[in-house]
């Protein structure tokens, strides 16, 4: 029977992970769905423990765990660079993205849910901040995601390209300290 392991940032003060493991066919039911709902995995095991155990999370405590997997992707991006992986980087790297749009949307009383979402919720922020450079480092991550399914991209663009990410992520941070 084959097992897959799933690192999940679940604890109370989200600094330390734990692996769950899960059959096949659960963890391949966890991906369309995550997929479906347009959240990670771990957003969608937290959401069903969450109503499974009557803790609803608060909003602060929904921007923490967004900006908690913003991190955890980008570390996972880097060590996906390190080991030359570059479409699992890529993938990463677009996740470390998009965790921390959820974050900033969130702390606004909003919720993106799908691409779409996140894509008007950029344009809004772009616009409302006169911010043409997040545009851009935006469009670099969603090239990344693209990446991760065609993995096309040269070695070194991907490298530069998870740089430029990072600059986005540091730049939101930014913004959501305020």
């Amino acid at each position: 029977m084959n097992h897959e392991v799933y690192r999940m940032l679940l604890t109370e003060d989200y600094g330390l992970e734990f692996l769950i493991v899960l059959p096949e066919k659960i963890g391949k039911r966890l991906r369309e769905e995550s997929e479906k709902a347009g959240v990670s995995e771990e957003e969608l095991v937290l959401e069903a423990l969450s109503k499974i155990l009557n803790e609803p999370l608060d909003p602060e405590t929904r921007v923490e765990i967004h900006l908690k997997l913003s991190e955890k992707y980008m570390r996972d991006a880097e060590d996906f660079l390190l080991r030359r992986d570059y479409a699992q980087a890529s993938g990463k790297a677009w996740d470390a993205a998009a965790q921390i749009v959820k974050a900033l949307a969130v702390k606004e009383g909003r919720e993106t849910r799908s691409h779409a979402g996140l894509w008007g919720y950029m344009d809004e922020l772009a616009e409302k901040l006169g911010e043409i450079e997040l545009r851009h480092l935006w469009r670099t991550a969603n090239t990344l995601h693209q990446n991760f399914y065609e993995n096309w991209m040269p070695a070194r663009e991907v490298e530069l390209a998870v740089n430029d990410v990072k600059t986005f992520i540091e730049k939101l941070k930014i913004i959501l300290s305020r």
